[in-house]
């Protein structure tokens, strides 16, 4: 599964426009980069870009649009409103799926080291790439702005964490840190006032509103030691709030930034949104969603209101995510696509990565069967895998939803959880395969008129036929590890569906066996022993426990028939 991570980079300039396309012409010259959103505004003269793609590739485009950035800007003319210090002024990396923090933090200290290294940059690494707490903070790094960087760079505590202590007249110096991912986000209230649109968002943000003597409203604010006012905390961490008027939808809403979804996700916020609403007499009607969002967004808010109402959570994304959207009325105001909406969704090409599984069942069958080598058995039996676990996944459903088992409608949820993780899996292996087998028919295409040509394609051979027997391979592994959700359902599951369960168990021992013949096959190829000699054991016992574990599902099957 891809990794994807974005990249936000604000740049100082936003009044011309040919200088921004120039810098994002340059980002885009790396394959497989989305460009997202270009944002320029005039009284900032600052540009904010988004990008988004696999780490290696938003690294890339970010130090070639750094690059270009140095080259077309001049910061010793620069004017804005927005503090800056450099031409590329921050440049954050934002983990969105299948990639963590401390993953993210590793790609942003490369980038940061490239920077300062072949381009002569003053680096400075902040938020959770930050080498000392102080520089965490992104205002602190940034204090004293362009203006104040001769100072700064001649100060040995303000040593650049990459690049040299030389101050660029140009060019300035850059932040690049890594950070969790902001969500811009509107609640929709039943109201036209503002005023009591403030009221809820002072209610929820963090810093919540300031203590005041006697009435709440009009009393004097407290002040501390310091003559600083005093404030009463909000209900959500991580929340940034405020309330206004909408006078194209005729609504007031609560404007709401999320600035670590993994401290109060987008759900959380929405209802606690919902209850200091009705505490002063208002109603939630729906929400709006500002940009962009990562998947996990939706998934996770489709769980969290299915399991309120302690229906099972493992169904597809699809269902979770109109759930979700259902849920958060997200389509309250205009119409709400995912394929628009979603990160994961806009950057996929599905022309490319998913071939098969984009087709319909004939048009897959008719491609099986067709003169071409691929798609072959490996591709099946990692469809047949899918399918197997599939129809385990559909017992454990419901038997979740049987009447008169509601008490255990978690149970089954989780098992059903479990299926729907393991089916993503099969499923995208079951395109990999093909992509294994041409990547073989790919290397043996190569050159091979000199010495440097054959070396090159052999190696190329070697690597791609190592890969056509680790896919396989991990079809074995995960198939297998359906039968645990298979027998749980046959022994515990719905009764009436205990025959589903059995030709579950028979697709999962088919799609191991098939599998393992795909893995023998393309091992006879391969010239490291060690590694095929290590495969092949471990799949034979696959294979033998795979055969074990499906004769005993279906004693079971059979004893309930």
């Amino acid at each position: 599964m891809k990794q994807i991570i974005e990249c936000v980079p604000n740049f100082s300039e936003g009044r011309d426009l040919t200088v921004i396309k120039q810098i994002t012409e340059q980002m885009l010259t790396v394959d497989g980069i989305k460009l997202l959103d270009v944002d320029p505004g005039a009284a900032t003269n600052r540009t904010v870009v988004t990008i988004a793609g696999e780490p290696e590739l938003v690294v890339e485009a970010a130090f070639r649009a750094i690059k270009k950035a140095m080259e077309v800007i001049d910061m010793s003319k620069h004017k804005g409103e927005h503090p800056r210090f450099g031409a590329t002024d921050v440049c954050p990396l934002v983990p969105i799926s299948n990639i963590t923090m401390e993953e993210t933090v590793e790609y942003a200290h490369k980038l940061a080291e490239r920077v300062g290294k072949e381009l002569g940059i003053p680096v400075y690494c902040y938020e959770n790439a930050a080498f000392i707490e102080k520089r965490r903070n992104l205002a602190t790094c940034r204090a004293g702005e362009y203006e104040g960087l001769p100072n700064k760079l001649s100060d040995p505590s303000w040593k650049p964490d990459f690049g040299p202590a030389e101050f660029l007249p140009r060019t300035g110096a850059v932040a690049i840190g890594a950070r969790d991912f902001l969500v811009a986000y509107n609640v929709n209230l039943n109201t036209t006032s503002t005023r009591r649109a403030n009221s809820v968002a002072f209610d929820i943000r963090e810093k919540g509103r300031p203590m005041r003597e006697g009435n709440s409203i009009t009393g004097k604010i407290i002040k501390d030691a310091n003559g600083n006012p005093v404030n009463i905390p909000g209900s959500l961490k991580a929340c940034k709030a405020i309330g206004w008027f909408i006078e194209e939808y005729g609504i007031a809403q609560v404007s709401i930034n999320l600035t670590n979804i993994s401290i109060t996700p987008v759900h959380i916020a929405f209802d606690e949104t919902c209850n200091k609403a009705h505490e002063r007499g208002m109603r939630v009607t729906g929400s709006e969603l500002i940009g962009m969002a990562p998947l996990k967004v939706f998934t996770d808010a489709g769980r969290y209101f299915l399991e309120k109402q302690q229906r099972s959570v493992g169904v597809s994304d699809a269902e979770l995510i109109k759930i979700a959207v259902k849920s958060l009325g997200l389509d309250d105001l205009k119409p709400f696509n995912p394929e628009e909406k979603i990160i994961e969704y806009a950057l996929r090409d599905e022309k490319n990565t998913r071939k098969l599984m984009n087709m319909s069942c004939s048009a897959f069958a008719d491609e099986t069967a067709s003169e071409s080598p691929a798609p072959g058995g490996g591709s099946i039996s990692a469809y047949m895998g899918a399918l197997g676990v599939s129809l385990a996944t559909m017992v454990a459903n419901l038997s979740s939803h049987k009447p008169g088992w509601d008490d255990r409608w978690k149970e089954f949820s989780e098992w059903a959880e479990k299926g729907q993780i393991l089916k993503k899996e099969l499923i995208h292996l079951v395109d990999e395969d093909t992509n294994a087998f041409n990547k073989i028919m790919d290397a043996f295409g190569l050159p091979k008129a000199t010495e440097h040509d054959k070396a090159a394609r052999t190696a190329a051979i070697q690597s791609a036929t190592k890969y056509a027997i680790e896919i396989p391979f991990q079809v074995m592994k995960k198939t297998y590890s359906a039968f645990e959700i298979i027998k749980a359902m046959a022994k515990t599951g719905n009764p009436n569906s205990v025959t589903d369960a059995g030709v579950g168990a028979l697709a999962v021992r088919s799609a191991v066996m098939g599998a393992f013949l795909n893995v023998k096959i393309n091992a006879a190829g391969l010239q490291d022993k060690d590694f095929v000699n290590k495969v092949l054991t471990e799949g034979a016992e696959i294979e033998k426990k795979a055969k074990e574990a499906e004769e005993e599902i279906m004693s079971i099957v059979n004893s309930k028939i």
